[in-house]
């Protein structure tokens, strides 16, 4: 671990926040967090075999594993650099376990290049609607030929785990299936006795935190991507209309009646990277499901009122024109947070998805960023 001047206690590189071009509805961000396609996918180039796929019913695990498998064999030709550009050689494994709970999770591990030491071990938290087999594998391929082992799995609902698509029945319940798959993970050979590092994007940040403060000597660091953790007084509904959402949300919970936006355009900086992100089929860009929005209200309130707890090392990378989470409330995370070893960075006229949507240098500082972080804290 590094001396105790490391990483930012000085105030960290910030840069000038763009102005917001769009006015939002109540609980935009929320509805909005993780980086989504659009619900009708264009699939530029695609065959009418992938179009049919995309087009199916995914309400359930299945169809989910069948499309992705559909899927799979274009992604490498996809003109975009987490793609073109992967590393080679990394070791990876899929699995899908039970849990203790009799949900069947799906989860996946990029081990560095065999003969290469591992440094750490680092534990990724997807957004919201997505899946860790779209553009975190090109992701985790790079910071895995760094040297690092990373793991990473869908959430009951999303992606290739057990549950019906896109719906959040409990966001505690949630964090409690991330950390029995994570701790049961953390005691593999290859990663025992290292470094374990919490990685966070979009909700999947506010997902890392409260594991994080269910588990606050279990993790050697958070990082944190664009992260969702608290609600910009602007978009947050109000209470009276929060209430009767809470009423609706028990009534109705699988229903999808909360208003949504398509945020793809304000995700993706870069148009061509957007027109990749609708090969991420699996996703899910339905409106949002009743209780799933009044959950995700309900932690956002939680990690709020607990900041203050934040002890961990901490790196938080933010976009500085995101419209989707708010830069300033990375910022307001940062004062907040009670750790000493914290660092924000803030990147100029970048846009939510700064690991995917940004020109390619881009992309590359921010995963670079992470990697440098990691190396001079494993």
């Amino acid at each position: 671990m590094p001396p105790n001047h490391m990483a930012a206690i000085s105030q960290p590189q910030r840069h000038a926040v763009v102005p917001r071009r769009v006015a939002r509805p109540g609980a935009g961000r929320v509805a909005a967090a993780g980086g989504a396609a659009s619900k009708l996918p264009r699939l530029e180039g695609a065959s009418e075999e992938l179009r049919a796929a995309a087009a199916q019913c995914l309400d359930w695990a299945p169809a989910r594993r069948r499309v992705r498998g559909a899927f799979a064999p274009v992604l490498p030709t996809l003109d975009h650099c987490l793609f073109k550009m992967a590393p080679k050689g990394i070791q990876m494994e899929e699995n899908f376990e039970t849990n203790s709970k009799g949900v069947e999770i799906f989860w996946k591990s990029w081990l560095p290049r065999e003969g290469t030491a591992t440094k750490a071990a680092l534990f990724f938290c997807h957004g919201y609607g997505d899946t860790c087999t779209f553009f975190f594998e090109g992701i985790a391929k790079r910071i895995a030929a760094a040297g690092y082992a990373v793991y990473a799995m869908d959430y009951p609902g999303f992606g290739l785990s057990y549950g019906l698509h896109g719906y959040i029945a409990s966001v505690d319940g949630m964090v409690d299936h991330v950390i029995e798959q994570y701790s049961q993970i953390k005691g593999r050979k290859e990663v025992r006795g290292l470094p374990h590092f919490l990685l966070g994007q979009s909700m999947g940040g506010a997902v890392a935190l409260k594991v994080h403060l269910k588990q606050p000597k279990e993790w050697d660091g958070v990082l944190l991507v664009a992260p969702m953790c608290k609600i910009a007084e602007d978009v947050t509904p109000p209470a009276p209309l929060l209430k009767a959402l809470s009423i609706l949300s028990c009534l109705l919970p699988e229903a999808k009646l909360f208003p949504q936006k398509d945020i793809g355009d304000l995700a993706f900086r870069d148009p061509s990277k957007r027109k990749v992100a609708e090969y991420n089929a699996i996703s899910y860009t339905q409106q949002m499901r009743l209780r799933t929005a009044v959950e995700l209200l309900k932690a956002t309130k939680d990690i709020e009122s607990q900041l203050e707890k934040i002890c961990s090392p901490l790196l938080i990378l933010h976009g500085a024109a995101d419209m989707v989470t708010d830069p300033h409330v990375s910022e307001f995370l940062y004062e907040k947070a009670s750790t000493k070893d914290k660092t924000l960075k803030l990147y100029e006229d970048g846009y939510h998805s700064i690991l995917e949507g940004e020109p390619d240098d881009r992309i590359s500082t921010a995963i670079n960023d992470i990697i440098s972080w990691l190396d001079s804290r494993s």
